[in-house]
C-alpha cells in the first residue's frame, strides 16, 4: 500500500506546485496588453503612427530588438526633461536647424514605402507604446543612437549596447 500512495502524494504535491507557481506569477509577472493601432483612442494612434514612422525610417532593415530599440529611445526622451513630452514633438524635434532624427530633414516624401513591413512595425510601435513601462528596455535607456558606419564625435555620452547597425548611449553621469 505504502508505494502505491508515495507516488500518488508526489504528484499531488508536483500539482499544487505548478498550480501556485501559475498564481504567483499572474501575481508578480505585469500582464502585457496585446493591442492593435485600430483599438487605440485617436490621441494615442496619433503618437503611435509618429512612433512607427520613426521606427520605420530610422530601422526598417534591422532586426525586431533594433526596430524595439529606436522605439524606446524615442519613448524614454518623452521620459527625459531635456526633450519634448510626446512622441511627435520628439520626433520633429530639430535642435538649431539639426533634425534629431535625421530622416525627418532628409526624407520628402514621408509615406512608408513597403506596406507589409510598415503594417508589422505600426503593430510593434502599439505593443511597445501601450506596454512602455512593462518591457525591459534593450537600449538600457539610451536617449541616443547612430548607425554605426558614422562617427558623430559626441561628447559625455557612454555605450550602453550594441543592436543591429545601431550603437546607444546614455549621458555621462556628473561625479560629486
Amino acid at each position: 500500500m505504502p508505494r502505491i500512495i508515495l507516488p500518488i502524494i508526489t504528484v499531488v504535491i508536483a500539482s499544487l506546485m505548478l498550480a501556485y507557481s501559475n498564481i504567483l506569477s499572474t501575481i508578480v509577472t505585469p500582464h502585457l496588453l496585446d493591442v492593435k493601432y485600430h483599438t487605440l483612442s485617436e490621441p494615442a494612434q496619433k503618437q503611435v503612427k509618429c512612433l512607427a514612422e520613426n521606427i520605420y525610417f530610422e530601422s526598417a532593415h534591422e532586426p525586431d530588438q533594433g526596430k524595439m530599440a529606436v522605439a524606446f529611445v524615442t519613448l524614454n526622451r518623452t521620459r527625459h526633461k531635456d526633450f519634448p513630452s510626446t512622441v511627435c514633438e520628439v520626433v520633429t524635434q530639430k535642435t538649431k536647424s539639426t533634425c534629431q532624427f535625421s530622416w525627418f530633414c532628409i526624407v520628402k516624401d514621408k509615406i512608408p514605402r513597403n506596406d507589409e513591413i510598415y503594417s508589422k512595425i505600426l503593430d510593434m510601435a502599439s505593443f511597445v507604446y501601450v506596454n512602455y513601462e512593462k518591457i525591459d528596455d534593450p537600449t538600457l535607456g539610451a536617449l541616443y543612437y547612430h548607425a554605426d558606419y558614422v562617427n558623430p564625435r559626441w561628447k559625455n555620452l557612454n555605450h550602453t549596447t550594441t543592436i543591429g547597425r545601431h550603437i546607444f548611449y546614455v549621458p555621462k553621469t556628473k561625479d560629486i
